[in-house]
């Protein structure tokens, strides 16, 4: 028998001269201050200066640009403090929240990162998705690791010497896991100092991001973490730069996966946690902005579409870490389920069939609107040229660009990728100018999965130009691929299309559907049944159909759709209908993501645990260095007051005020022989509070 005692929470002592203080004191304090929530999507950045007093003061929005990210949040910073009319002395506190991590997993994208395994062989890359995240990424084996009390097996770092100075040209960073790291990570630190002395590249170990057993899965997590790590710099870097230059001195949080804020600085050090940073914040956004207690929160973007549940006002957190681009981490996050599905989503005709099919996602294309907005007649001639001829070319309404990433971030390039990264210019070229065999396209894939290279083409925001429910980019460009596109001829030899509407109609019918299916899907998770696949069940097709017969099917939602996003109003009327529930739509939907970057708080938890290898002798381990005691009592006492400063030296690190800690523990102890024997003992601490703000005088 396994039993758990719950400590009932506690307040504990605040970090060394900090005071915790209520919710209702910090409020009145904060109430004179202009806090600037920004956003960066995949498409746009959004920026809001929000005050607890009288909330969303002024946004703005500018294009993301990914080149140069600080572009994109000047653009709408400066956009958002001309509307306010107030100078940048009235900003306290900037909080940043993004969707580029959780779209570079979606998509595939990243740097080129080495795995050190120590402790572990070959055969546990077969675990959890190892293998098929690290795809051709190097790794290197070393003898080493502990057991789960912490004892050591010697550790042979002689692979890793004699490797390290061709990896460290190979690749942008470095993941090191270790066998039970998290009882000891003694071997991952030493690892880390060797490959840091050689490479001077960033470094992730995996005690760093989870307690958690299970090392592939840790693994993973460590591997996914360094791929993110220059991605993550770029844009911390890039706003803070950008936020000096403007005299905005304060300071600076990130929204982290679970809602929770952390300082930019530790961002940096761990942006696995920033996956679904984006998503989480528009969640936090969505209960603030609708006062929703209940509600199923859908968030549309450029890229993806993000679903999640509100119940009783919070969301829940997935307790098995959070599922991004197909692969099941151990970053505590909400439990948001993450869609290839987007305004700017992939539009792919299927026309072999006697009717044409259309399929939206997973990948972005930037849009042929957006494209020819930026770069004018170089895109609009190409279109107008394939529009004229003759005859149809299979690559006709796709060009390609380069994202305008620095050259260092293309390094490693295969002799094929360099080569056509070579002929890819910073303005458009049409694919049929570029792709002249099928391994060519293959290649091309490659350089736009490094985030290299930009594929511009048809998506669903061009079919809202054409039917006149969005413009602001080009309608023109849109019109002329969507032409292009629509003169194709299915089975039966008709054009899949009579007009450039009707194909626009088609598109936007297709979005509406799958929105449709992926919110289901996300659902039937939540209820425990994830079986059920919407796309493919005859008995929810029928429904959503409203298809007549002898027997009616009918689904709905039993709550209201909260949409979210810059197109919003757009498509989610329509996706609520389908699903027979409310539409909740926000007057500040837009930029949901930003004010939950400023209306979250600073949380950091820590486990300390206490094992027993052999009878009357307890091992501490977490949160400092491996202690053995002889006494139970003793061992708790110090796992407890372990647990509980590290959290508020934790969450003081991470940028909060004034934190508070509560605590809790879990104790495994099974009945053997009518005695109770210690298995294991979690000791718990969570410490919150509100971030760090700029006091000036007057």
């Amino acid at each position: 028998m396994v039993f758990y005692r719950n400590m009932p929470y506690q307040s504990i002592s605040s970090h060394p001269g900090v005071v915790p203080v209520s919710n209702t004191g910090l409020k009145q304090k904060l109430t004179s201050h202009l806090l600037l929530g920004i956003d960066t999507g995949g498409t746009y950045t959004d920026a809001v200066l929000f005050s607890e007093a009288a909330g969303v003061v002024a946004k703005a929005k500018a294009l993301t640009t990914r080149h140069d990210l600080a572009e994109g949040i000047s653009g709408a910073v400066e956009a958002v403090l001309e509307k306010a009319k107030v100078p940048v002395s009235a900003i306290s506190l900037v909080s940043l929240s993004t969707t580029l991590a959780t779209n570079a997993l979606v998509e595939g994208q990243g740097g080129r990162a080495g795995l050190v395994m120590i402790g572990f062989g070959p055969e546990d890359l077969k675990r959890d998705g190892l293998q098929e995240a690290l795809g051709s990424d190097p790794v290197i084996f070393l003898p080493g690791g502990h057991n789960v009390h912490g004892g050591e097996t010697p550790l042979d770092m002689s692979a890793l010497d004699a490797a390290l100075p061709t990896l460290a040209t190979e690749v942008s960073s470095f993941a090191i896991a270790g066998y039970f790291a998290v009882r000891n990570p003694d071997h991952e630190k030493r690892v880390r100092e060797r490959i840091r002395e050689v490479s001077h590249l960033p470094v992730t170990c995996s005690h760093e991001l989870s307690s958690k057993l299970g090392g592939p899965r840790r693994a993973l997590t460590t591997l996914l973490n360094a791929r993110l790590v220059s991605m993550i710099d770029r844009l911390v870097g890039s706003c803070e730069e950008f936020l000096k230059t403007r005299g905005i001195d304060v300071p600076m949080m990130v929204v982290r996966g679970d809602g929770a804020l952390i300082s930019a600085a530790e961002a940096r050090l761990r942006p696995i946690e920033t996956i679904l940073s984006g998503p989480a914040a528009s969640l936090v956004g969505a209960r603030y902005l609708t006062g929703l207690e209940n509600a199923v929160v859908s968030d549309i973007g450029g890229t993806t579409t993000d679903v999640a549940v509100l119940d009783a006002g919070r969301p829940r957190l997935d307790a098995d870490g959070a599922v991004v681009g197909g692969f099941r981490t151990m970053v505590e996050a909400v439990a948001m389920r993450t869609y290839g599905l987007g305004g700017d989503s992939e539009v792919k005709i299927n026309d072999r069939g006697l009717k044409a099919k259309i399929d939206l996602g997973p990948r972005r294309f930037l849009p042929l609107s957006l494209a020819a907005a930026l770069y004018g007649d170089a895109v609009l001639s190409v279109l107008d040229r394939q529009l004229r001829a003759t005859h149809a070319g299979r690559h006709d309404g796709r060009l390609a660009v380069r994202t305008g990433l620095p050259d260092h971030l293309a390094s490693g390039l295969q002799p094929q990728e360099q080569a056509l990264y070579d002929r890819i210019g910073t303005v458009p070229l049409a694919l049929a100018d570029l792709i002249v065999s099928t391994p060519q396209k293959a290649t091309l894939d490659r350089l736009v999965a490094r985030g290299l290279v930009h594929i511009c083409a048809l998506t669903p925001s061009d079919a809202m130009h054409v039917l006149g429910k969005q413009s602001q980019w080009d309608a023109e460009a849109a019109r002329l691929g969507l032409k292009i596109a629509a003169r194709s001829k299915d089975g039966s030899g008709q054009p899949i299309a009579g007009s450039p509407e009707m194909l626009a109609r088609m598109i936007v019918d297709r979005l509406t559907r799958q929105s449709s299916e992926v919110i289901l899907q996300a659902c039937l998770n939540e209820d425990g049944a994830g079986a059920i696949d919407p796309s493919a069940s005859l008995a929810v097709d029928r429904a959503l159909k409203r298809q007549p017969g002898i027997v009616r099917f009918a689904l709905g939602l039993d709550r209201p759709l909260v949409g979210l996003g810059a197109s919003a109003p757009v498509y989610y009327p329509a996706i609520a209908g389908m699903l027979a529930t409310e539409a909740a739509i926000p007057a500040e939907a837009d930029v949901a993501n930003a004010v939950g970057a400023v209306v979250g708080q600073v949380r950091a938890t820590v486990t300390v645990f206490v094992t027993t290898p052999e009878e009357g002798i307890f091992i501490v381990n977490g949160a400092g260095p491996s202690e053995r005691f002889i006494d139970q009592d003793e061992a708790f006492g110090v796992a407890r007051r372990r647990a509980a400063t590290m959290a508020l030296e934790t969450a003081h690190a991470n940028g909060a005020e004034e934190p508070a800690a509560t605590a809790w523990e879990e104790i495994d102890a099974p009945e053997i022989e009518g005695g109770r024997k210690l298995v294991e003992a979690r000791f718990i601490a969570s410490a919150s509070g509100r971030p760090r703000i700029a006091h000036r005088a007057g």
